[in-house]
């Protein structure tokens, strides 16, 4: 099986995770997103919607990390994705609600634009007033992730047992370091992500992730 990844992208990074922590054995295909490569038309033949990441498996091709996630963990016999239809009717639900209402407000209202040029706004007004939206609804996302998804009594996102939810999830409320999110108020987020950073191959999944967050150290932006 072949993965066509970056190592900072945020839809990457689970993939990454999940297979080095389940040992299933992944060849990685760079695609250099910093060049522009993944919006040429060879890669575009490959994913016509020019992201990552993209799963091959012989003649079959996924796109979608959590679809990604979904088709490892059940290809593999995982327990993180429960075979009860409840319990898996509760992950799905938690990795909807990640892409659904969180990662658009989160990811591309207040983080992306501000450290992306494609991403920003056409007008320094438009660029604050979207920044601002977002600002104020990730805070909402935040307090209910904190209270109501993991709550004080969950160690993980979906219960007392982890899942591809988590996996999704991580990455995903870690990006928030790139412009120094402060999650000490949601002290469940901390204490689950903390849970999450203890997995043996995160920081070697997460290594180039970090250089970036390191770079941006000087840098100033709207945050939480």
């Amino acid at each position: 099986m072949k993965l066509y990844y970056h190592p900072v992208s945020t839809t990457s990074r689970p993939i990454m995770l999940f297979a080095r922590e389940n040992g299933i054995d992944l060849k990685y295909q760079l695609v250099d997103l910093t060049t522009g490569e993944h919006m040429g038309e060879d890669y575009a033949a490959i994913n016509p919607n020019r992201q990552v990441p993209v799963l091959e498996d012989g003649d079959f091709r996924l796109t979608e990390s959590s679809a990604i996630l979904k088709y490892l963990a059940d290809k593999f016999d995982s327990p993180t994705y429960p075979k009860d239809l409840k319990k898996r009717a509760r992950v799905n639900q938690v990795m909807d609600w990640l892409n659904s209402n969180l990662y658009k407000d989160w990811g591309y209202g207040l983080i992306y634009p501000q450290l992306f040029p494609h991403h920003k706004r056409p007008t320094e007004e438009i660029q604050a007033g979207c920044i601002d939206w977002a600002r104020g609804k990730s805070r909402i996302w935040l307090e209910v992730l904190d209270q109501h998804i993991i709550g004080p009594e969950n160690n993980y996102l979906c219960g007392n047992e982890i899942t591809i939810a988590d996996f999704f999830g991580a990455p995903m409320i870690s990006l928030g370091e790139t412009i120094k999110c402060d999650f000490s108020p949601y002290a469940n987020i901390s204490r689950w992500l903390g849970k999450m950073k203890s997995l043996n191959n995160w920081d070697a999944v997460n290594e180039i992730f970090y250089g970036m967050v390191k770079s941006l150290q000087e840098a100033s932006f709207e945050s939480i």
